[in-house]
This record gives C-alpha cells, sequence and structure tokens, in this order.
C-alpha cells in the first residue's frame, strides 16, 4: 500500500508519522526544498517523490491550503488514478473544496477536516499522535464512492480518531465560530497589548490567563490569513457576534451594573460545561 502526501507541514508531516505503520512506503511531496529535506530527515516520509507518485499510490493526503487543494484536484483530474484510489483533503473550509473539485474525481475524494493542531508550523512541528482522540468531520459523504468512503473511514478509526459527518457549507459556519474567530480575537488581544505596552510590563505581567488568550496568535499567518480569506463571510458574521458581547460587556462595566455582568459571565461558565 503507498501513500502520498502533498504539502510536509505540520498536518502532514504529522500524519506521516501516525501512519509508519499502515503502509509499506510513504511519499512526500513539496514545493518548498527546505520542508522535503527536513522531511526526510525527520523520517515523516520514505522519500520525496514528485506529482508523478500520485497515479499509483491508494491514499493521496492534501495537506495544504484550501486554494492549494483545489489547484491539486484539478491536476489530479488530468491523471490516470488507481480505481480505488482514496484523495483525502485536510482543508480548514470546506464547501468551495466539495464543490469545485472536478466531476471525474470526486468519488475519490473524501473531504474532511481533522480537528487537530497545534499553534506551530512546518516540519519541526510534526508529533506521532496529533490525531489521537481527536474529531475527524467528514463532509458531504454521500458523494464519495463507496470503496472510498469505507477506506478513509477505516483508516481514520486506526488512527484513534472521532468521525463526525456534517453539511460542508454548515461545517465553515460552525468552523468560523469555533475555530477562525477565535484565531482573529487572539491576533487582535496581542496586536492591543504590544501597541500598548512595553516589553518588559508584558514580560512582568503576563501570567496564564493572558498566555493562553494570546496562544493562537503565534499562529502562522500566512496560513490564517488564508483560511479567513476563504470563510470570510461566516468569519464576519462571528466577529459581529463578538462585538455584540463585548459590546453588552463595555455597557455593563460603564453602567455599573455588577450584578447583571456577574450573570452575563455565568452564561459563559456555562460553555465549561459543555467541552
Amino acid at each position: 500500500m503507498k501513500c502520498s502526501i502533498i504539502g510536509l507541514g505540520l498536518m502532514g508531516g504529522s500524519f506521516g508519522l501516525s501512519v509508519r505503520d499502515f503502509f509499506d512506503e510513504i511519499i512526500g511531496i513539496d514545493h518548498n526544498e527546505i520542508h522535503k529535506k527536513e522531511a526526510l530527515t525527520l523520517g515523516l516520509v520514505d522519500k520525496i517523490g514528485t506529482f508523478d507518485d500520485v497515479s499509483d499510490s491508494d491514499y493521496i493526503i492534501l495537506a495544504i491550503p484550501v486554494r492549494g487543494i483545489i489547484a491539486v484536484l484539478k491536476e489530479i483530474s488530468k491523471i490516470k488514478l488507481k480505481k480505488d484510489a482514496v484523495i483525502i483533503d485536510f482543508g480548514s473550509t470546506k464547501e468551495t473544496i466539495v464543490n469545485e473539485c472536478p466531476k471525474n474525481i470526486r468519488k475519490h475524494l473524501v473531504a474532511s477536516h481533522p480537528m487537530a493542531g497545534t499553534e506551530y508550523s512546518g516540519p519541526n512541528a510534526a508529533i506521532s499522535d496529533l490525531y489521537t482522540n481527536k474529531v475527524m468531520v467528514v463532509c458531504n459523504i454521500e458523494k464519495s464512492g463507496e470503496i472510498q468512503k469505507q477506506k478513509a473511514l477505516k483508516l481514520f478509526e486506526k488512527l484513534k480518531m472521532n468521525i463526525k459527518f456534517m453539511d460542508a457549507k454548515e461545517h465553515d459556519r460552525h468552523a468560523a465560530f469555533i475555530s477562525h474567530m477565535p484565531h482573529i480575537v487572539s491576533f487582535s488581544l496581542a496586536n492591543a497589548v504590544v501597541k500598548q505596552e512595553d516589553k518588559n510590563n508584558i514580560l512582568t505581567l503576563a501570567a496564564g490567563g493572558f498566555k493562553d488568550m494570546s496562544r493562537l496568535a503565534k499562529s502562522n499567518p500566512h496560513m490564517w490569513n488564508d483560511i479567513f480569506k476563504e470563510n470570510q463571510k461566516n468569519l464576519l458574521d462571528s466577529i459581529e457576534a463578538f462585538k455584540d458581547e463585548l459590546k453588552k460587556a463595555k455597557e455593563m462595566i460603564e453602567n455599573n451594573k455588577w450584578e447583571e455582568l456577574e450573570k452575563w459571565m455565568e452564561i459563559g461558565n456555562t460553555l465549561h460545561k459543555i467541552m
């Protein structure tokens, strides 16, 4: 069994480490020469290959930004794949991927989003258990071929992932509120503090709360710029919802409505009863 991984950063590299025992050969494909060397040195893949390796691969993993995934899918549609080949994409948004995937390879695609990651990037950030016990959201599974669906789900089960099914459009809306908006808030917090405080005060006073809130601001700006661009409308909706809550808090503080503010915070407490 042969697996080709296109994109050797955190997600692709961690996947390579996670499936070492499942495949006879793992091929790494990336346009970044440094990433290729690091992935090979770190043992994330067995060898570095080219796009030609896709044609005889049993599994093709697309661990690159959404626009890159769509471009690669269009290139894949021009070559002859193995009859039962499975293409699994790890795109952070799903609607454009499922809508723009060429029809002649749509049955090969199992559109997926692993709810896993860290604030770090690149092959050196790869960890072998990144996917263990994490959620894998699979979108519009009814459009995937029966064999491809079975093979993908079996692989996710081997990785000990919790599989959830969702419509791509709904996925993108939910992802905006639960994943994308927290990142933009973290970047906003980091920018506000950097512009108002000198580094000595930050080092002196930054405790657990600030570090937790600002951790996501360590994330790769180029990657998150792509994600925000792809999910623009949903992200704007989530930002408006956040602004409304922040405005409520500001008004309660301005008007000394401390009991009301406490009840408002208690509503926020209920989130962690769900999680």
